[in-house]
């Protein structure tokens, strides 16, 4: 008996055994790889999927130094935006636009250039109907001033508007002034106007030189070609530009930049992302770094 039963326990180890290497993988068997899922192990990372979007900005001339470093942090915050920047007078970039121009953003040193483009905008203004700003996007974001500078070592030496008025009277100085489809070219036709100045009868004189934009007007200036030049303050101080005098607002008026997304842009979400990326402390501090005023 004790044979028999010595004989059963070894048969039921020996079933034991056999169920349990029936568990294990056979040589070269494929593991079963499948993986638990972890939270947010399928959430898409947005800034890698995100898909290449170039954005075209026309932007007035007195912003090139400030939207060049905006540009730079803006690479960190959106890597998958590439701006693309047309610098020039806003007369100009408002023409451009209405000519068919690819642009997203129009930024102009004048608010007159973009009621010309602006549905919405007074008749009287916007003359031709014309309809290319998004509706909701537009708004103020900047303020700057409309300075009197002179070229180091001028003899005739030019030290305010006030002195500026006479010497033009006298016939002594040569003036360099924006053309008058340039935002700074007209706030200084109203300078003229309040000093009571004809601007053709200088001009044919040979007392006022023009430039295309404001950069050409401070070339003027830096180079010594002019006695004095009228430009703004953030170009002044992008140039080193020595400043003697700096129009009031009864001179010549505020100086409003405003920027909208244009309706004609194929990418008017990333457009507006950027725009609102403008108002944001880090891009104010930039502007006001150079003398802009952040209405924003």
């Amino acid at each position: 008996m004790k044979k028999w039963i010595a004989l059963l326990l070894a048969l039921a180890m020996l079933v034991c055994l056999c169920a349990g290497c029936g568990k294990t993988d056979a040589p070269g068997s494929t593991p079963d790889t499948t993986q638990t899922d972890t939270p947010g192990s399928d959430v898409p990372d947005e800034t890698t999927n995100a898909e290449p979007v170039e954005l075209v900005i026309f932007a007035a001339a007195s912003m090139t130094e400030t939207l060049n470093q905006v540009a730079e942090l803006y690479r960190d915050v959106a890597p998958n935006v590439t701006l693309i920047f047309n610098f020039d007078s806003s007369g100009t970039l408002k023409t451009q636009i209405q000519s068919g121009a690819d642009c997203d953003i129009f930024i102009s040193a004048g608010q007159k250039q973009m009621n010309e483009l602006d549905i919405s905008a007074d008749p009287s203004i916007n003359t031709e109907g014309l309809d290319f700003v998004l509706e909701g996007s537009r708004f103020d974001i900047l303020e700057n001033k409309v300075t009197l500078c002179v070229p180091d070592g001028v003899e005739n030496g030019v030290t305010s508007f006030d002195d500026m008025a006479q010497k033009l009277k006298d016939g002594s100085i040569l003036l360099g002034m924006g053309n008058e489809d340039v935002p700074v070219g007209q706030y200084t036709q109203k300078i003229l106007a309040y000093y009571e100045l004809d601007e053709a009868a200088l001009a044919a004189a040979g007392h006022i030189t023009y430039g295309s934009n404001v950069k050409e007007v401070t070339t003027q200036v830096s180079e010594g070609t002019v006695d004095c030049g009228v430009i703004y303050c953030t170009d002044a101080y992008s140039a080193g530009l020595t400043v003697v005098d700096s129009a009031t607002a009864d001179m010549c008026g505020q100086v409003i930049y405003p920027a909208a997304v244009l309706n004609t842009s194929k990418h008017q979400e990333a457009a507006q992302a950027f725009l609102e990326y403008l108002k944001t402390p880090e891009v104010s501090a930039i502007f006001e770094g150079v003398g802009f005023t952040a209405l924003q």
